[in-house]
């Protein structure tokens, strides 16, 4: 027979996390699924220094913190690749490979992944060099020169804030124009420490034993290639959201993001979304967890109008 839950958590990241803690403390039962380990994207974060009550903490190390915490009153933790979710009646089933679980209400908190460049060197100097967040890795590198790639809203928004750190910032984009608002355009032509190369994809990210030295691009128009130095490489090609799974739910917006009211709660009642799956402007640890924490809390105040309507 297959167990029933009130809540299903997907996703173990801090949003996922948070949310189980919440439901889990409310004495709902609660099971946490997720295809990895726990933790998310904290894994791949070398040094945290931007979550309150830790001048400075290391990603795996915040990710073993939270799970302790998130797992005291007795959630459940399981892997699985959730696969879809069916809803029937006020019961919702999560397939997750071969297995069903059914709960009275999910809780979606699968994250999203940085679109990558597919470029060697890439993955070698991941968290030695190549980031994918300014907000969360630009501190270190205060006075060195960096490069971002990319065109977009986000990719000049975080050249500007890193130009208040870095000696130097070197934009690359593949377009002889940038795709980013012309508010954002402005701001970064006006720093003297921003630099643009336009028309050029890279073509392999470089560096010693310990961390990126160089970035070897290519002008898509002339060919021509050459060597840029830098310390550190800042990737903003695109987000994707792990939201693939619930489609066929009609909770996602064309792009795949989960559209969500202050509540978290999502088009149809039972299901509710957390952290990097939600359209939201700053997607950071702490605002994972304030997410997770409403989340939490409104899935108990779902549940317990279920239990009153029998």
């Amino acid at each position: 027979m297959t167990k029933k839950y009130d809540v299903i958590v997907i996703g173990a990241g801090p949003a996922g996390m948070t949310a189980a803690l919440y439901a889990s403390r409310a004495e709902l039962s609660v099971l946490m699924l997720d295809r990895g380990i726990y933790g998310g994207q904290m894994n791949n974060t070398a040094e945290i220094e931007n979550y309150p009550g830790f001048k400075s903490i290391l990603g795996p190390d915040l990710s073993k913190e939270m799970y302790d915490s998130s797992t005291q009153f007795g959630v459940e933790y399981g892997y699985g690749e959730v696969t879809g979710i069916e809803v029937k009646g006020d019961e919702r089933i999560v397939k997750a490979g071969d297995e069903e679980y059914i709960g009275s209400a999910v809780i979606i908190g699968s994250g999203s992944e940085y679109r990558k460049l597919g470029v060697p060197g890439e993955e070698d100097f991941a968290g030695r060099g190549v980031s994918y967040c300014a907000v969360c890795d630009g501190a270190f590198f205060k006075g060195e020169d960096v490069i971002v790639v990319g065109g977009g809203d986000s990719a000049i928004q975080e050249a500007t804030y890193l130009a208040n750190l870095a000696k130097t910032v070197t934009v690359i984009h593949r377009r002889s124009e940038l795709r980013a608002q012309k508010i954002l355009q402005e701001r970064a032509f006006d720093r003297d420490n921003i630099n643009f190369i336009w028309d050029s994809n890279v073509e392999e990210i470089q560096g010693d034993d310990k961390k990126v030295n160089q970035v070897k691009i290519k002008n898509n128009q002339t060919g021509e290639e050459k060597v840029v130095p830098a310390a550190g490489v800042f990737i903003y090609v695109g987000i994707l959201p792990l939201t693939n799974a619930f489609k066929n739910v009609g909770i996602t917006d064309d792009a795949g993001w989960i559209d969500t009211n202050d509540l978290m709660e999502t088009k149809v009642p039972g299901i509710f979304a957390v952290g990097d799956v939600r359209k939201k402007h700053l997607r950071q640890i702490t605002t994972a967890v304030g997410d997770g924490g409403i989340a939490g809390q409104g899935v108990f105040d779902y549940v317990e109008s279920l239990k009153a309507k029998k």
